[in-house]
């Protein structure tokens, strides 16, 4: 289960699958160096992306 404290470079490298989740809602996050240390609740912020539907979407896709 993908957390909003859990950082998005640890959820790209534990659900490859979700890579096309974060480009859906226009975060490249494959290239941010920022990834690694970047909880998912503040880039979210930061990009101005619906944390709840990110998560939930998230969420989905590594249990399809």
């Amino acid at each position: 289960m993908i957390s909003k404290t859990m950082t998005i470079g640890d959820i790209i490298r534990t659900y490859p699958q979700t890579l096309k989740v974060f480009e859906k809602y226009g975060l490249d996050c494959r290239e941010c160096q920022v990834a690694d240390y970047e909880e998912l609740e503040h880039g979210a912020g930061v990009h101005k992306t619906d944390l709840e539907k990110l998560l939930k979407e998230l969420n989905e896709i590594i249990v399809s």
